[in-house]
């Protein structure tokens, strides 16, 4: 299904037009969640639909999770990492399982929990000596933990009032966490005063960089930095934090130094996700043809090569570079409602992870192509 008649005038809003459009929309109440506008509900039976563009194309598989829902309820699927030896390991705000595991074929294999009501964040990482520990951030309470794979806690770092990061009065609500390879932390403040906070492996403040900027155009500064990884393709090590409000990728030195960015109207995205030389995203909100403001249930998935061009966009519509330029985009098919992130396994099949849309596990997202 192609854009309604709305979008076929072939002039497109100026990037300073998209993004003053959009924030103003958003900038109405705190940074704690965007504000948003919700419309109708279409349900249609896209169960085995195959989405996305070029080489990158999958069958939909809704019905992966065996997972019972009475047993393992789910609030919000905010996040999922793989380990070493193929669980995933799925984060949820519903405090009875912050963490359901999985086996690759859907099957629960184990939950634990940390009473998080805020869980949001989710970092898997590999330390020299092999072992695997996870990163959570809880948006409610401010906390960070680092946990081992089984649940216990082995690391908390100190809330940012309390090391002499912000002051008593600075909002600090930590959504995302991207380890560098020697061991510092990073925290993405998305939904609090956004900066950036770094960290040593021993839970030593070390500093920060970004802030908060009431401008559609800063770059380095955030209006929502509600996502963060490590990104490791090039021959130096980046920072790539999520601008989801500016519908931007941008990339810092593990210094903080800004690099780059890249825009893409019409995608409100969720955390970056590396897996070899692609960049995944889940879009939360999404445009609508001729309105740029955030809407509920219009998510897909958006993957960028290594140059920053988004090649395949599995539930939207294909991407559209004109004279250079990435048009806006949208949802083609309602698959997903609210993607919040994007996993990505072994064999470069998708799990994505859904906020505020109905309570549903990741559905799988099975390699065609």
């Amino acid at each position: 299904m192609r854009p309604s008649p709305m979008s076929n005038q072939k002039t497109f809003p100026t990037r300073r037009a998209f993004l003053q459009h959009s924030s103003l929309a958003l900038l109405g109440g705190a940074f704690a969640a965007p504000f948003v506008r919700a419309q109708s509900k279409t349900a249609p039976a896209l169960h085995g639909t195959i989405i996305g563009h070029g080489a990158l194309r999958y069958r939909a598989d809704l019905r992966w999770s065996r997972a019972d829902p009475g047993k393992f309820p789910v609030k919000d699927c905010h996040e999922m990492v793989q380990a070493g030896d193929d669980r995933l390991f799925l984060l949820t705000n519903h405090q009875q399982n912050n963490v359901l595991i999985f086996d690759p074929k859907g099957e629960v294999v184990g939950s634990w929990t940390l009473g998080f009501s805020g869980a949001h964040g989710l970092t898997i990482n590999r330390e020299p000596d092999g072992r695997e520990f996870l990163y959570l951030t809880d948006t409610g309470s401010g906390r960070v933990l680092k946990t081992t794979l089984d649940g216990e806690s082995v690391l908390e770092l100190p809330h940012a009032s309390q090391c002499g990061a912000y002051a008593d009065n600075e909002n600090y609500s930590p959504t995302e966490t991207a380890i560098a390879p020697n061991g510092d932390i990073y925290v993405a403040d998305g939904y609090g005063s956004q900066f950036v906070l770094r960290f040593g492996r021993t839970g030593k403040y070390l500093g920060k960089f970004g802030g908060r900027s009431m401008q559609p155009i800063n770059p380095g500064k955030f209006m929502q930095a509600h996502g963060i990884a490590l990104d490791t393709r090039g021959p130096t090590p980046l920072l790539v934090c999520t601008e989801r409000i500016r519908n931007e990728f941008n990339w810092f030195t593990l210094e903080g130094e800004h690099v780059r960015g890249v825009y893409l109207p019409g995608a409100y995205v969720s955390r970056p996700v590396i897996a070899g030389r692609h960049l995944y995203s889940g879009v939360c909100f999404g445009a609508k043809p001729a309105d740029y403001r955030a809407w509920q249930k219009r998510g897909f998935v958006t993957i960028l090569d290594e140059n920053d061009r988004v090649v395949s966009n599995p539930g939207g519509h294909a991407p559209d570079y004109r004279e250079g330029r990435l048009q806006v985009m949208l949802q083609d098919q309602p698959v997903f409602e609210n993607c919040h992130d994007v996993c990505v396994d072994r064999r470069g099949d998708l799990y994505v992870c859904q906020w505020n849309s109905g309570n549903v596990h990741p559905y799988k997202l099975h390699r065609e192509a």
